[in-house]
């Protein structure tokens, strides 16, 4: 996500926690928008367009926060952050405040995706005991499943290739074959651990790469279908270098 993008929505965030907190603090016994029983408020009614807008920002923030681990924070802070900010008296810069965000979501996605990187680290170290494997440098893994006799291709070729990809619990996120369609494609931009496995490749070949996080879709991962931190597995045939 851009800088600019998480600012806004933390501070999308900041405005709706504050409004809350606004409201909450009032003198009043029922606040404009909130049902109350005795002194426990409860659910907000959305008598106004203003009302749903303010609800819904919150559960589109909420939503995006909680996905990236966050569970709890401190209402009373957002609440002066925001009000700072309205004043022009703000303790961080916009730019600062950004840095703290991202440097504590950081923190998070560390934690939530470190039992991928454990796992792939265990299996690759058990897996390069295997005689048929093969390591290079990068710690790429990799099988020759099928030797052929075209040429090998450069780091800048066009390859038309068919393959399947794997987790390391067997589940298939991705595939040419099932496809129907080979995939034809600059070979620098590819993930790391194909640009480099490919090119020990000769057309015709099949091989099999085992390929760390590094090397792959790293600590952030791909979508839905590929967490931060897997270890990925590829069944990977070259069928041609694209003149």
């Amino acid at each position: 996500m851009k800088p600019l993008s998480l600012l806004t929505v933390y501070c999308l965030l900041s405005f709706l926690l504050f409004g809350q907190q606004n409201k909450t603090a009032s003198a009043k016994p029922k606040s404009a928008g909130t049902s109350t029983v005795g002194t426990k408020q409860v659910r907000p009614l959305l008598k106004t367009s203003m009302d749903s807008l303010s609800y819904a920002i919150g559960v589109l923030d909420g939503n995006f926060f909680k996905m990236q681990g966050v569970n709890n924070c401190n209402q009373d802070l957002i609440g002066s952050g925001f009000n700072d900010a309205l004043k022009n008296k703000s303790m961080l810069t916009p730019q600062q405040a950004d840095q703290v965000v991202r440097k504590e979501l950081q923190k998070l996605t560390a934690r939530k995706i470190q039992p991928n990187i454990e796992e792939g680290n265990k299996f690759l170290a058990e897996n390069k005991k295997r005689k048929e494997i093969q390591v290079t440098p990068s710690g790429l893994q990799y099988e020759v499943q099928q030797t052929g006799t075209g040429s090998k291709p450069a780091d800048t070729s066009v390859v038309k290739v068919h393959y399947e990809g794997f987790l390391l619990n067997g589940k298939k996120f991705e595939s040419s074959r099932d496809r129907g369609e080979p995939v034809t494609y600059p070979l620098n931009q590819f993930i790391r651990g194909w640009t480099e496995g490919l090119q020990l490749m000769s057309v015709g070949s099949k091989y099999k790469f085992y390929i760390p996080y590094q090397l792959g879709y790293g600590e952030q991962g791909s979508g839905e279908l590929i967490p931060g931190g897997s270890t990925l597995i590829f069944e990977v045939e070259l069928l041609e270098i694209v003149k």
